[in-house]
């Protein structure tokens, strides 16, 4: 079976973090699908079998595409709507695996060509448009409104990614036995097809530190940070978590100039700039490197209902995690899996400190944690879920 995965976004570049598109495009490869998959110029392709990356022009001269709604991506998606077009006039595909807003374009072009049509929603884009102040206009808010719920309807199946999502998309459909939810639970390290990921100098500093003092106790956050990740919680936390832990050592990954320069100034401003290290954006596998190295892992979201994809991670690691008592979170953990804690720094050193000092409390978290992600989250509940739409579908 030959199927045209549709992703109108950078794949693959970590800064848009198109994780989500890999991992599904990876396991339905393994399941022995032919896969064109289209999608924007800038990134960097990755060694998949059975898949064929096909881009539009990279237009590099209008930057880099950023995460969320934006005139360069509305710019973008003419061309790809050209060279889907393009491809479904010379191929017969079965189905067409639309991601995000290519969606849309499917949607229309979906009674012409007479494909199946996967929809895979990541968020709603109603709220993308207002969540990051792209739209304002209540015309234009209900006009999309009415288009997405319209392809929710018309697809052949849909797939959701955290419950908050799949309880909003089941009030909208009627016909629930074509709706699955998948988590992005899975993380495998991504394969690049030209070139090695470097280091980078800042982790130096880690290195050195570790082995100079190998009693320091590294608490590791890794992630963007963006203003809805409570970076700022964390940090302002730090204070409280030294002054009756004096070896904790802070290492936050991800971010970039602007935002790291933004929070090494609030580590400053706690005095807590020497036990805080920042690494700005690095390559994954070195951020799997030093999440192994943690004593620690913290999520201390302050807002959102997606779940973090870092989370399924972070509670298969065998580490502690201390996390926020928020929905974000809430959906997918609870205290038995980890140290939830209220969105505020005292709170958040709390359960820092919980952590590092609570052997048996902490021990049976992990226990606990690993189990969970084994029964419900595993590569293997993941392959099977993703099978059974494609069955569904047939």
């Amino acid at each position: 079976m030959k199927i045209l995965v549709v992703t109108p976004q950078p794949f693959f570049s970590p800064r848009g973090t198109p994780y989500s598109v890999y991992y599904r495009t990876l396991v339905s490869s393994e399941q022995g699908i032919e896969i064109n998959l289209l999608t924007y110029g800038q990134g960097q392709d990755v060694i998949i079998p059975n898949v064929n990356i096909i881009r539009i022009p990279r237009f590099a001269f209008l930057g880099d595409v950023k995460v969320g709604p934006s005139f360069l991506k509305l710019f973008l998606d003419v061309f790809i709507v050209v060279k889907m077009i393009s491809l479904l006039l010379r191929n017969r595909y079965k189905i067409v695996h639309a991601h995000e807003e290519a969606v849309f374009f499917a949607y229309f072009l979906k009674p012409i060509f007479k494909f199946k049509l996967i929809y895979d929603m990541h968020s709603s884009l109603v709220q993308q448009l207002t969540n990051f102040k792209f739209a304002t206009s209540k015309l234009i808010i209900g006009i999309f409104k009415k288009l997405e719920d319209s392809c929710l309807r018309s697809a052949d199946a849909v797939i959701t990614i955290c419950p908050d999502l799949y309880d909003y998309v089941n009030s909208l459909i009627s016909n629930k036995s074509k709706h699955f939810l998948i988590e992005n639970s899975i993380f495998d390290d991504v394969v690049l097809k030209n070139g090695k990921a470097s280091g980078v100098k800042f982790l130096e500093v880690v290195n050195k530190t570790l082995e100079l003092e190998p009693n320091k106790k590294l608490i590791v956050y890794a992630g963007t940070l963006e203003k809805y990740q409570g970076i700022d919680i964390l940090i302002n936390s730090f204070p409280f978590v030294v002054e009756k832990e004096p070896d904790a050592l802070l290492l936050i990954m991800g971010g970039n100039e602007k935002q790291v320069d933004y929070y090494k100034n609030l580590a400053e401003s706690n005095r807590v700039k020497d036990k805080i290290i920042f690494t700005g954006r690095i390559p994954q596998h070195l951020v799997k490197k030093y999440n192994k190295l943690a004593k620690v892992l913290v999520s201390p979201r302050s807002e959102g209902t997606n779940t973090p994809l870092k989370v399924y991670e972070q509670i298969a690691s065998g580490i502690p995690l201390v996390a926020t008592n928020i929905y974000s979170h809430t959906q997918v953990l609870d205290n038995n899996v980890s140290f939830l804690v209220d969105p505020e720094p005292k709170a958040f050193a709390e359960g820092i400190i919980q952590a590092l000092k609570n052997e048996n409390l902490k021990e049976q978290k992990v226990a606990n944690a690993k189990k969970l992600y084994e029964v419900k989250y595993s590569r293997e509940v993941y392959s099977k879920k993703l099978k059974q739409v494609f069955e569904y579908i047939k």
